[in-house]
């Protein structure tokens, strides 16, 4: 982690994709259902609404005042991705790769602050339906990316996508993709 500081991957929840609305509340909008919004935002800022949180398997309801409660996940954690190729990156890439849809998933507060840094070796959503998608995910973004994956990773990803070989990996989305070079899982 030498290097390594949150600032690195540029300001939190830039609007990367220029449609007037932050990558939090893009996330929310995308994963959470029974919205609100914050008058004059024009479907933006996300005030309340229902989370089926993948990693607990459970509900959750995201209000403003509790907003901790439902927290914005790198499916591949910044310290991850700085140890696996990204301290080598532009800012412009790292910032990029921190606002990227594909590597992000709204979930349980508690249980992403339990994430941290890690990788699949260190942790998987104690969802355990939810770590085939997890660990898909997790391949599809690092596969994006051009980061790789260590040994130990390698094998806890292995291990789980034994139990669900028909995973298939999520789509990137081809705006904000850079190019794809060979390496693990590729």
């Amino acid at each position: 982690m030498t290097g390594y500081a949150r600032s690195r991957f540029g300001p939190a929840w830039a609007d990367v994709d220029h449609n007037g609305c932050d990558t939090r509340n893009d996330v929310l909008n995308r994963d959470l259902t029974d919205k609100r919004w914050r008058t004059g935002t024009h479907g933006c800022v996300v005030v309340e609404g229902n989370l089926a949180d993948p990693y607990s398997g459970t509900s959750i309801r995201f209000t403003k005042a509790n907003a901790d409660a439902v927290q914005i996940d790198h499916v591949v954690a910044l310290g991850d991705a700085w140890q696996t190729g990204a301290a080598a990156w532009s800012d412009d890439r790292r910032t990029r790769f921190a606002n990227d849809p594909l590597d992000l998933l709204a979930v349980d507060g508690p249980l992403n602050e339990a994430k941290g840094d890690a990788d699949a070796a260190s942790w998987l959503p104690p969802n355990h339906s939810a770590r085939c998608a997890y660990v898909a995910r997790q391949i599809a973004v690092k596969r994006k990316w051009g980061l790789w994956v260590t040994p130990a990773e390698r094998d806890a990803m292995a291990k789980v996508l034994a139990s669900c070989p028909a995973t298939a990996l999520p789509q990137a989305d081809r705006k904000t993709a850079p190019p794809v070079r060979s390496g693990p899982f590729t």
